[in-house]
């Protein structure tokens, strides 16, 4: 019995080594002495650098998004690129970018990055911790894929960014309060 008790705890220890050292081979690529070479700077709430919209489409979105952070201080950007290298998760990408960008306001920490990977076809809807709270990865998945995908399919973009939004912000307003 000792015997098998000894080989158990070398088995887990063995496990909780291993974990460790997986866990050290996925560090974040993001630091702040590297991210101006990793990452794009921001050129408003909208950063269209794929030109996925239309000027009229990307200055009505950067009025709404803008009208909504002076109500609420939630703030919401949006960005298209063709790469998120040297990134492999667009997870990863949003949240660093996000965070490097400083969105949201530092005391409630209520930023929100919609990441639209255009050459890979992914779209990731990142949140601070504090809107976390509100809008969860589950309720940003079912809009992602209610709200936003089917417009995507048709190659309607701004519509489908429009009715998502929406939806968030009609979220985000009604358990804020």
């Amino acid at each position: 019995m000792k015997f098998i008790f000894a080989i158990l705890l070398v088995g887990f220890t063995f496990i909780q080594c291993s974990k460790i050292t997986s866990n050290e081979n996925t560090k974040k690529i993001y630091t702040i002495e590297n991210a101006e070479s990793l990452l794009p700077k921001p050129i408003g709430l909208v950063n269209d650098f794929t030109y996925t919209f239309t000027q009229g489409q990307r200055a009505e979105l950067e009025k709404f998004l803008r009208d909504y952070s002076k109500r609420t201080t939630n703030q919401i950007v949006i960005v298209t690129v063709d790469e998120i290298q040297p990134y492999t998760n667009i997870n990863d990408y949003a949240t660093d970018l996000g965070n490097y960008w400083g969105v949201g306001t530092a005391e409630k920490n209520n930023g929100l990055v919609i990441v639209l990977n255009m050459k890979s076809r992914e779209i990731r809807i990142s949140s601070g911790y504090g809107a976390g709270k509100v809008l969860s990865d589950e309720f940003l998945k079912k809009i992602i894929d209610e709200e936003i995908i089917p417009y995507f399919k048709q190659n309607n973009f701004y519509e489908g960014l429009m009715k998502g939004l929406n939806k968030i912000i009609e979220h985000w307003d009604k358990t804020s309060l």
